[in-house]
């Protein structure tokens, strides 16, 4: 049986007086209620009200009962109504799990002005590389991804970020600037070490009657890594030619510290994803950084960071 609401039912016969009138306060048939009473009884053991065709009484024991059920239905109440202002009030802790990159390059930019329009909000920020599905252990978990997500959990575009050709300035006044992508062939690069990228890098030309894509085989990286910000950084140090996010370049692209390499042609691109475990119930601490997301980059399937850098085409 449903021992709350025989609770809430009984506190009511008892304050009401009379099982009828009970039935009315609560919108349910007296016969209902009497019966959820009786089976109260006989779920405790034990006689609470006494019945007679003229009035009806609480026992002593009914009494002593009243008083603990009294309590529960209204710690019970209290404990709804915290929920409830939880899930309308923002405010509490956030844990959301991000790629290194994207927590560095971009919630960090953008965290000052969430914190400004939900200052009762704290976050914690753990990063870690691979994401390709959500860790039920946090809030909100961001990933890039270049396929469709599959899994149990709901998934937002926030935007969609090109991998960008880029060299110093330095570098390219050093060794010259490519003018076709097998120039690259002449050129110190930095690579992932992944083998598909070993065996060539596809470059499609932006103009569709410039030419087909084509497969290009670069010599052997001056670095491998997977990480991307290693990456960054030795490409601001004049290391060679590197393909990375936009999200990542933006600003070194701004401010001059680094330079496109081959803006006619494209790379390819990744998704990015803010995903929750589940769509209910969801906080409105978590559902006002998830809209504060997709304000932030659109939440459409083009690149923001690529369109307003001054080398965007």
């Amino acid at each position: 049986m449903d021992l709350l609401r025989a609770f809430r039912i009984f506190v009511r016969v008892a304050d009401d007086g009379s099982f009828a009138q009970a039935g009315r306060s609560l919108d349910t048939d007296p016969a209902v209620v009497t019966r959820l009473v009786a089976e109260l009884e006989d779920h405790l053991g034990v006689r609470l009200v006494h019945r007679t065709t003229r009035r009806m009484t609480i026992t002593p024991i009914g009494e002593e009962f009243l008083v603990q059920a009294r309590q529960i239905v209204a710690d019970v109440d209290d404990a709804c109504a915290m929920a409830d202002v939880a899930a309308r009030e923002t405010r509490g802790h956030l844990r959301v799990l991000a790629p290194p990159a994207i927590a560095s390059h971009q919630l960090a930019k953008h965290l000052p002005r969430f914190r400004q329009q939900y200052p009762l909000v704290t976050m914690e920020i753990a990063t870690r590389g691979g994401l390709e599905a959500v860790d039920e252990s946090f809030d909100v978990t961001l990933m890039h991804t270049r396929h469709a997500l599959a899994g149990n959990f709901v998934a937002r575009r926030l935007a969609r970020t090109e991998v960008v050709l880029c060299a110093s300035p330095a570098y390219l006044d050093r060794r010259g600037r490519p003018e076709h992508p097998h120039d690259l062939r002449l050129h110190d690069t930095l690579l992932p070490p992944i083998s598909e990228l070993q065996r060539g890098v596809v470059f499609e030309p932006l103009d569709p009657t410039a030419g087909e894509p084509l497969r290009v085989v670069p010599k052997q990286p001056v670095l491998a890594t997977s990480h991307i910000d290693t990456n960054f950084a030795s490409v601001l140090h004049g290391l060679g030619v590197a393909g990375l996010p936009s999200f990542v370049i933006e600003d070194a692209l701004n401010n001059g510290r680094l330079e496109r390499v081959l803006p006619a042609w494209r790379l390819f691109s990744y998704t990015v994803w803010a995903a929750t475990p589940t769509r209910k119930h969801l906080p409105a601490r978590t559902r006002a950084f998830l809209e504060f997301l997709i304000q932030a980059f659109g939440g459409e399937d083009r690149d923001p960071w690529l369109a307003g850098t001054a080398a965007g085409h």
